[in-house]
């Protein structure tokens, strides 16, 4: 097994062991390997002991190893990096997921740019629960509004919420924010009922976003190392 394989694994056993000290079912959280500045090679090597679900900040880095992975056909794209309006072509051709939805003209390009032969391209929208001028996403209150707009667009899929908690490791803050977070999937599930996402937590605060109810983590570093 090598290093790659021995970290995903151990990340794997650390998020089994969250569901289980928070009483969630076991397989209940899918892990994103965060593989954004490490090279195609890296990502084949996980594949091989599949992984599958990988997450991609950088349109241009990411299109380039989208053609050098065409030998892992079963690969999933998470795009977890916020995009600008000349980059949605690629995600709404060739990304299976993005986490970092926060403007309806992102979400009308993306619908009708979505190829007819493709499912609809899974959507969370991003929340600024940190209220922290560096960070992307909305503000808590824009959620419904935001939600009501896209939802009658048929080729992407609400699927519920992804957020970048505060720096701290203080878990008080943390549990604030990502319990917020969880109040806030239950207020967009009067309007779409489908939206079963939480993507939140990554590395540092991965144990208690599991505690709060994220259903995806997204982990780099402790996966591919530093960058």
């Amino acid at each position: 097994m090598n290093i790659l394989e021995q970290n995903r694994q151990h990340i794997l056993n650390q998020i089994r062991a969250a569901e289980t000290a928070a009483q969630r079912l076991s397989g209940s959280v899918q892990l994103i390997a965060v593989s954004k500045t490490f090279p195609a090679a890296a990502i084949r090597e996980l594949y091989a002991h599949g992984q599958r679900a990988f997450g991609e900040n950088y349109i241009q880095e990411w299109q380039e190893k989208i053609g050098q992975l065409t030998d892992c056909p079963e690969i999933n794209w998470h795009i977890i990096g916020n995009i600008q309006s000349n980059k949605t072509r690629t995600v709404a051709e060739h990304a299976h997921w993005l986490h970092t939805l926060d403007r309806v003209k992102i979400a009308q390009r993306l619908n009708a740019q979505r190829p007819a032969h493709l499912p609809p391209l899974q959507i969370c929208i991003e929340i600024n629960i940190a209220n922290e001028t560096a960070k992307h996403g909305i503000r808590p209150d824009e959620l419904l509004p935001l939600a009501q707009q896209i939802l009658d667009l048929p080729n992407i899929h609400l699927r519920g919420l992804m957020c970048v908690a505060a720096a701290t490791a203080d878990d008080h803050i943390l549990r604030q924010q990502f319990n917020q977070m969880a109040d806030l999937l239950r207020q967009l599930q009067t309007i779409a009922p489908q939206a079963d996402t939480l993507s939140m937590g990554m590395s540092g605060d991965m144990a208690v976003a599991i505690e709060c109810g994220a259903t995806m983590v997204r982990v780099g570093t402790a996966i591919f190392g530093r960058r």
